[in-house]
């Protein structure tokens, strides 16, 4: 599962990686990002090419209510997202890429649940695999929302938790865009990345608090005097 990420890499090294405009005025680095959070995802526009637009993370399939917020997804499990009735039409038609930095994941240690970055050694940023729908709302307003694909955890995150973001590399980001891909040919695409593509640290537990987004929650485990400790606030 992914609950919770970092997307903190400087807006012209992402519009330079991902082949998209970003305006500067929009763009904050995030330290801690939540469900329910507007986040940043490129996707394929067919009149105006490849964009990024902010969607909310929660997933409202097109055939929900908008009221409700239980009613919002974050994560679709790859191995069934192209039958699941919530997930199937936007994988069919709405993919999206959702830059990232890292991602947390929760160990069990002594009773208590330490939280772990995993990072790319380079410190380069990365996309995950995602899906979005796009609806009009009552108030005429555009709203569009998005899930996080997930696969099972390579090896060397199997002892941390048994599942992981789809991270897709550069080279299948337009197949994967492209809404006239072949989704079995695209299931096919989400594999767990190889066991030594992201570095593994203990980090603060300022980030069990979705409130705390700065970059604190990146200091190692442990090392802050007076940190808010607790649970994962019952995100998973």
């Amino acid at each position: 599962m992914c609950g919770r990420y970092l997307l903190t890499s400087p807006g012209d090294l992402l519009a330079q990686a991902f082949g998209v405009m970003i305006p500067e005025v929009s763009w904050t680095a995030r330290y801690n990002i939540a469900p329910g959070t507007q986040v940043p995802a490129v996707w394929q526009s067919p009149s105006s090419g490849r964009s990024v637009d902010f969607m909310l993370w929660g997933l409202l399939p097109r055939w929900r209510p908008t009221e409700g917020s239980s009613a919002r997804l974050i994560n679709a499990r790859s191995e069934t997202v192209a039958e699941k009735p919530s997930f199937r039409a936007a994988f069919r038609e709405h993919r999206c890429l959702f830059p990232a930095d890292g991602f947390y994941e929760w160990q069990k240690a002594a009773g208590a649940k330490v939280p772990q970055l995993m990072r790319r050694w380079d410190r380069q940023p990365f996309a995950m695999a995602g899906i979005f729908e796009s609806r009009v709302s009552p108030a005429g307003e555009v709203m569009m929302s998005g899930a996080i694909l997930t696969t099972r955890a390579n090896d060397a995150l199997q002892e941390i938790h048994a599942r992981m973001p789809v991270v897709l590399e550069p080279e299948i980001w337009e197949e994967w865009l492209d809404p006239e891909s072949s989704v079995e040919k695209l299931a096919q695409r989400c594999e767990p990345v190889s066991e030594d593509y992201f570095e593994i640290t203990a980090v603060s537990d300022r980030v069990n608090q979705t409130r705390n987004d700065d970059v604190l929650c990146l200091e190692p485990a442990g090392s802050l005097r007076g940190s808010a400790s607790g649970t994962q606030g019952g995100l998973f």
